[in-house]
């Protein structure tokens, strides 16, 4: 935390006296995109890199930014912490980055997270995620637990019923998350019958898919991530488990994952985001002919890859509001910022730097297609600490 203040005050103090008024007679700026192209994670964050290149190449294509072509600096997060934390070092103090856009894990976001506080640079991050904190170097484009997983575990136990059987991957988001959903059930009188977790690329299921039919519970929460889906969905049909017999709401699905897992695994089950291929709005039918113009008439979009693609568009409004790309100027102008993103307008809250969004459910169809079949009635302001609820007071 000393080193961390030290290197705050510092940058603070280089920006106070060099504000905005320094040249910077380039024609170009770097921006680094830091997701896993190889790994378990790969079926999850290729797509978000897709995503963010569509968002610079239009910039580009409107002249830029502040005048400026953007150049982007593509490393490969490998699914490992590890190198995530080596390709962040590197794009900041060796590519000049004057922002990353990066991370699904919240294994890989904690750990590149010490590395922009130290440098003083910027991360704009684009999942959903267990919540419990907020860094001034790090947007948070994705949802808060009060916008996924609190109205999603009340939603699905009134619905189906209140026996709960957790699986998640074994890391940082599924713990914390299930964290909050035993505090929530309690407080929705509500039984945890069953509570697993699996290392992220396993793919037998076998032991887990016994325990659930031995527990019988009338619902199963899902905060499994990557390829494991695959394997568990696959798994749990073969088992004779259907959506009608056991629901599963999923966290970490969207229509990338439904596309790989396969309709016919998975049909019938839930998730809950903050957007769907299905959102009726005029920019989301603009945003899916571009997005499939530029990657194939076969690609969906989906909650991750919106916020992925707004987080670029944010950063530019912020950075045209700053009038520079200096990390402190352009983190104070995004403040208050809003964005109209394909989901609908999402606005960045000034005091923890993540979005209001609206809440959605979703059931999956015959066609793969997520059909909607709840929303908030508003845009629900983030939370990342679960203040507002007494049940979560002293996680």
């Amino acid at each position: 935390m000393k080193r961390t203040a030290s290197a705050y005050i510092m940058a603070a103090a280089v920006f106070l006296a060099s504000g905005c008024s320094q040249k910077n007679e380039a024609e170009t700026v770097n921006i680094g995109i830091l997701h896993s192209r190889t790994g378990s994670m790969a079926i999850s964050e290729q797509p978000l890199r897709d995503a963010e290149m569509l968002a610079v190449n239009e910039l580009n294509e409107a002249g830029g930014v502040l005048g400026k072509r953007i150049v982007v600096i593509d490393e490969d997060g490998e699914s490992d912490s590890h190198t995530f934390v080596e390709k962040a070092k590197k794009l900041i103090t060796e590519d000049n980055a004057v922002s990353v856009f990066g991370c699904w894990t919240s294994a890989s976001r904690k750990a590149v997270k010490p590395v922009f506080e130290e440098f003083y640079s910027l991360l704009w991050y684009p999942v959903q995620y267990e919540g419990m904190e907020a860094s001034p170097n790090i947007i948070y484009t994705g949802a808060a637990p009060n916008q996924q997983v609190v109205p999603a575990v009340n939603y699905f136990v009134n619905k189906f019923g209140k026996r709960v059987f957790l699986i998640g991957s074994d890391y940082i988001f599924p713990r914390t998350a299930n964290r909050i959903i035993k505090a929530e059930l309690k407080d929705l009188e509500c039984e945890c019958v069953g509570e697993e977790y699996v290392i992220l690329g396993r793919s037998d299921f076998e032991p887990l898919i016994k325990e659930i039919l031995k527990q019988k519970p009338d619902v199963i929460f899902n905060t499994l991530n990557g390829d494991s889906n695959i394997a568990f969905f696959n798994q749990l049909k073969a088992a004779c488990i259907s959506a009608d017999m056991i629901p599963v709401m999923s966290f970490s699905i969207a229509e990338e994952e439904v596309s790989k897992i396969g309709i016919e695994n998975i049909c019938g089950h839930y998730v809950a985001w903050n957007y769907f291929q299905t959102t009726d709005t005029e920019a989301n039918r603009d945003f899916i002919k571009k997005y499939r113009a530029s990657y194939g008439e076969s690609r969906v979009t989906s909650d991750p890859i919106v916020a992925a693609y707004s987080a670029v568009h944010l950063w530019a409004k912020a950075v045209e509001k700053a009038g520079c790309f200096d990390t402190e100027k352009v983190r104070i102008a995004a403040k208050g910022l809003s964005f109209d993103s394909p989901g609908g307008t999402v606005t960045i809250d000034g005091q923890n730097q993540h979005l209001y969004k609206t809440v959605r459910i979703g059931k999956i169809n015959e066609s793969g297609t997520i059909e909607e079949v709840w929303t908030s009635d508003e845009q629900i302001k983030p939370d990342p600490y679960l203040s507002a609820y007494a049940w979560a007071w002293g996680m």
